[in-house]
This record gives structure tokens, sequence and C-alpha cells, in this order.
């Protein structure tokens, strides 16, 4: 062990977990309490008791604690950035699927239409030889055995303008179901009154 002394009460020691240190040995610096020979003015006890550092192993041992220290606080911090990482990762993944479905939104309404479109409505999108899009009120069931032109799918207009597949329609109106009676029931409170979630299913 190598001891060696800063000022009047700070040490930086060497240390290793063997019985005998070497120069890779990581190094450590001990702050202790400052010291004062008549504290208050006056000299209360004998300050050879108070100065002196003691058996060395109890520099070792705080020096171990302050490594402990550090490699906790290291691994706290290395934790929390972990989680804000795989949050990042998120929030990547959410703006990704925000922009596939504006761009899959804008598609649909570019789709040539002879009627206006009224959101809450379900449209039935075909495509013609000439490689035209259009969006139709007659579904391949209403038109029967004689529907001219190939059936691309069927989409909800939704009040937000957003187009819903025909398959995840029920999904949809569920959710919205569900945030509409939320937000009926949290109008209906007294002010300043927690929130409640009671019902909602």
């Amino acid at each position: 062990m190598l001891l060696r002394t800063i000022g009047a009460r700070r040490h930086r020691l060497r240390y290793s977990s063997g019985a005998v240190s070497h120069p890779a040995c990581a190094l450590y610096e001990v702050a202790l309490v400052e010291t004062s020979g008549n504290p208050t003015g006056l000299q209360l006890v004998s300050s050879y008791q108070t100065h002196r550092v003691g058996d060395p192993m109890d520099l070792v041992a705080l020096a171990q604690q302050v490594q402990k220290a550090d490699d906790f606080v290291r691994a706290n911090a290395c934790n929390k950035l972990t989680v804000i990482a795989e949050q990042i990762r998120y929030l990547q993944e959410q703006a990704r699927k925000v922009l596939e479905d504006a761009k899959k939104d804008a598609d649909l309404h570019h789709a040539a239409c002879n009627v206006v479109k009224k959101p809450g409505n379900m449209y039935y999108l075909y495509v013609r030889e000439s490689g035209q899009r259009y969006f139709s009120i007659l579904s391949p069931k209403d038109w029967g055995d004689s529907c001219p032109h190939k059936f691309l799918g069927a989409y909800k207009l939704q009040y937000d303008m957003s187009w819903t597949p025909s398959e995840e329609v029920e999904k949809r109106d569920s959710e919205i179901s569900i945030i509409d009676k939320l937000l009926t029931q949290q109008t209906a409170l007294p002010p300043c009154s927690e929130p409640n979630f009671q019902g909602i299913s």
C-alpha cells in the first residue's frame, strides 16, 4: 500500500485486492475532516488523539467506500440513460409511424372521387386499367359479378380526416368510444376534483 499525505488531513492511497500493491492499482483520494487544535478557542481533548491518522487500514476502508459509492453512482446513471435510450427509440418508432400514416392518408385523399366525402362514412377504393385509383360509395358486394375494376380496399373516413382500413374500424371505433366516455365523465365532474376512471372499459 502506498500512502501519501496531501495537506494536513487529506490522503491518497493506492491499494489492490491482494496483499501487494502495484502501479496498475487505482489511486483514490480520501478527504478527512479538517482539524483544529483549539475548537471554539478551548483545547478540550488531546490534539494527538484527535489528529493522528490511526490504523492505515482505516484509510483503505474509506477509499474502498468512496470507490463503491462511485460505482453505484455510475451504475445508476447508466440505468437511467438506458431507460432514456429506450424511450428515444420508442419515440423514433412512433414518429416513423406518424409519418407513414400521414403519407397513407394524403395518398388516399388524392385518389379520384366524384362525391364529397363525409367523415363517418365508408368508401371503397378501386383501380382502373389505366392505373387511376378512385373512391366509390359502392362496395364489391353492391356491384356483384359486374364489378368493373379491381378492388383495393375499404376505408372509413374519420372526423380527424384520417383513414381507417375496414379491418381496423371496429378497434378504432372502440377506442374512440372509450375516449368520448372519458371526456364526458371528466366534463361532468366538479372543478378541482380528482380524475374519475370508474365505469370505463
